[in-house]
C-alpha cells in the first residue's frame, strides 16, 4: 500500500513540474534549479560515455567485420563469374584456332581425295589408361559410319568403333587394340603403329635391313590391294620418329613415334566421310 502511495506521488510530482516548467519563463528559479541539477549530472554523463564508448567501438567493429565479410564474399562471386566468362571466351577462342586449321587441312594438298570432312567436337575423354576412347558429339545422322577415321589438323586420331544418330566412339591409336598399316615417307618403310609406352606410338613390323632415322614423317599406308580396303585413306600424317632401335633377340627395328595429334587433349576433330558410293 505504501509504494503505491509513494508511486502515485512521485507521478503527480512529476507531472507537477512538467506542467510548471513548459508554463514558466526561460528564467527563473526553476529553470536555475534545473542549471544545477544539470550541471551536478554532467560528471555522471560523461563517465556514462566513457563506460558505453568500448562497448559501442565493439559493436561498430563487429558490424564492419560483417559487413565486409558479405563485400569480400560479393566480390569473390564476381571474381568467379569474370573468371567463368573469360575461361569460357578462351576456350572458345581455342576451338575456332582448332576450327580453322581444320579448314585449312581440308584446304591443303594432304587432304585426301574422295572425302568430305564434318567437323564437331570430342564430349568424354578416356576414363583410364587401359579405355584409350573418346566420345565425339556427331553420329550418324552426319554420315558418319563404323570405322570412319577421324583427325585433327594435325593428324590421325582413331578410327569410329561404335555409333548413335547424335554420337560416336573413337577408338585412338594409344589404344592397345589400334594398328594401323603405316609408311616412313622419307625411306619408303612400311610398318604397323601400335601403341608405346605413355603417349608414344610404335611403327612394327620394320625389318633390322630397312633404314629407318629419328625425324623420319609417318603417314597411313592406304589401300594397297583393292581386295583389302584399308579404314584409312593414303597419306594422313601420323607422327615422326623420335627414336630407332635394335636388340639381338629381337627380328625388328625398335622405332618410338610421337605422334602429331594431342591426343591426351583433343578438342576440335574432323570425321573423313568417303564421298565414293558404295
Amino acid at each position: 500500500m505504501v509504494r503505491r502511495i509513494v508511486l502515485a506521488v512521485l507521478v503527480v510530482g512529476a507531472l507537477a513540474l512538467l506542467t510548471i516548467s513548459f508554463r514558466s519563463p526561460t528564467s527563473g528559479a526553476l529553470h536555475d534549479v534545473q542549471g544545477y541539477g544539470a550541471t551536478a549530472l554532467r560528471p555522471f554523463q560523461v563517465a556514462a560515455e566513457r563506460v558505453a564508448r568500448p562497448f559501442r567501438d565493439v559493436y561498430g567493429y563487429f558490424s564492419g567485420l560483417a559487413s565486409a565479410k558479405s563485400e569480400n564474399a560479393k566480390l569473390r562471386t564476381e571474381l568467379r563469374d569474370v573468371r567463368r566468362t573469360a575461361n569460357a571466351n578462351l576456350a572458345a577462342a581455342q576451338r575456332a584456332g582448332e576450327l580453322e586449321k581444320l579448314l585449312r587441312f581440308e584446304q591443303g594438298t594432304s587432304y585426301p581425295k574422295d572425302y568430305r570432312n564434318v567437323n564437331t567436337t570430342v564430349t568424354s575423354y578416356p576414363s583410364g589408361p587401359f579405355a584409350q576412347e573418346v566420345t565425339i558429339a556427331a553420329g550418324s545422322s552426319s554420315g558418319i559410319r563404323v570405322n570412319t577415321p577421324i583427325v585433327t589438323a594435325d593428324g590421325l586420331v582413331g578410327h569410329v568403333t561404335n555409333v548413335t544418330p547424335d554420337t560416336a566412339q573413337v577408338m585412338l591409336l594409344t589404344d592397345a587394340d589400334s594398328s594401323v598399316a603405316a609408311r616412313d615417307v622419307s625411306h619408303g618403310v612400311a610398318g604397323l603403329i601400335r601403341h608405346g609406352q605413355g603417349s608414344t606410338l610404335i611403327l612394327d613390323r620394320v625389318s633390322k635391313a630397312l633404314q629407318v632415322k629419328a625425324g623420319d614423317i609417318i603417314v597411313t599406308q592406304g589401300t594397297v590391294d583393292r581386295r583389302y580396303p584399308d579404314l584409312y585413306p593414303y597419306g594422313i600424317p601420323i607422327g615422326s620418329v623420335l627414336s630407332v632401335g635394335t636388340s639381338d633377340i629381337a627380328s625388328y627395328l625398335t622405332v618410338q613415334v610421337t605422334p602429331f595429334a594431342q591426343l591426351d587433349s583433343l578438342d576440335a576433330v574432323a570425321a573423313l566421310i568417303s564421298t565414293k558410293h558404295r
